[in-house]
């Protein structure tokens, strides 16, 4: 483990390391990707006097493989190849029914596997969870997101962004999104949790809003867990368990958060896919539900990004038996 940190600390700093990665990301994974002015959503949020915030989506559907993950993927497979590692251990379940359950679980196995034979494998950490430094890893090389929408901002319309909304999951889309912007006290950061059937129901993954901090998978972050301690299996149509570095935002309050149900993220998923002919990822549909509630709050020309985390083409069949499954209720 102490190897494995050190060897962060230095491709973090070295230019050959950083040079190579920047390529990838060019040439391979397909960044930057676009700050897209969602108008016809922007008028859907806007008032019957045709007033209210400007929303913009951070593209992130159109990354190689359709999400996020190839950017902290790429890297650390880099960092993997220097450290001679001939084995990758990696757990699934991201972007998947059943999400939340693999979150808690399938990492635990991938880690078991991990420290089984630490000389010849590596972990490739996909989300901010577990032991010191895979959450750190993964949000440093997912801040390119928040890096890359500064900049575009500011080409955009001369400033930052007024509001950061992105669904929480782990936190890798969240705080890949919000780390560049920690210290910027007039940056509103706003993570949507999965409510599941609602909060009442004992089916959700709202760890934040209903869940405790305690330990696991080395780090405190929040769980949902039963009076003996132990950790409860959770449901969300998109979305797992979080990360320590969202639970410390939460602690904190650099960061609010928020819940949608699996009703409003389906409806918000193709209402995206109606007004603007995108299909985004059922984990971001949770960030994209909430403009419901949020816009009507907001001042006229209020810069929102949402932080569209993938595409939800992957998503379609699960969308298609949920809404079966309503009409057979």
């Amino acid at each position: 483990m102490v190897a494995f940190n050190l060897n962060l600390n230095l491709v973090l700093h070295d230019s050959e390391f950083q040079e190579e990665l920047t390529t990838a990301l060019r040439d391979y994974v397909g960044r930057e990707t676009p700050l897209y002015f969602a108008q016809r959503l922007t008028n859907h949020c806007n008032n019957s006097e045709g007033e209210g915030p400007e929303i913009y989506l951070k593209r992130g559907d159109l990354n190689r493989g359709g999400a996020h993950k190839i950017n902290n993927a790429i890297a650390q497979a880099m960092i993997a190849k220097r450290m001679g590692r001939k084995s990758i251990v990696a757990a699934t379940g991201a972007g998947q029914h059943g999400v939340a359950t693999a979150a808690a679980y399938a990492s635990s196995e991938a880690i078991r596997a991990w420290v089984g034979n630490l000389e010849t494998k590596y972990y490739l950490a996909g989300t901010t969870v577990g032991p010191h430094p895979c959450p750190s890893m993964v949000r440093e090389f997912q801040s390119i997101i928040g890096k890359e929408t500064r900049k575009q901002a500011m080409e955009k319309w001369g400033g930052r962004p007024d509001i950061l909304v992105a669904c929480i999951g782990s936190g890798s889309n969240a705080l890949g999104l919000f780390h560049e912007f920690i210290k910027d006290e007039d940056v509103r950061l706003i993570g949507v949790e999965a409510a599941g059937f609602g909060l009442d129901s004992g089916k959700h993954v709202a760890t934040l809003t209903r869940g405790d901090v305690d330990l696991y998978h080395g780090a405190m972050r929040n769980l949902l867990q039963d009076e003996e301690g132990q950790i409860l299996g959770p449901h969300s149509i998109g979305v797992g368990y979080v990360g320590p570095e969202v639970s410390f935002l939460k602690e904190t309050g650099w960061a609010e958060f928020h819940t949608a149900t699996d009703e409003a993220a389906v409806a918000a998923y193709i209402r995206l896919c109606h007004l603007e002919g995108i299909f985004p990822a059922l984990e971001a549909s949770h960030a994209l539900a909430f403009l419901e509630k949020l816009c009507p709050t907001l001042p006229n020309g209020t810069k929102v990004v949402v932080n569209i985390s993938g595409r939800g083409d992957k998503d379609a069949a699960i969308l298609f038996q949920y809404q079966l499954d309503r009409l057979s209720d």
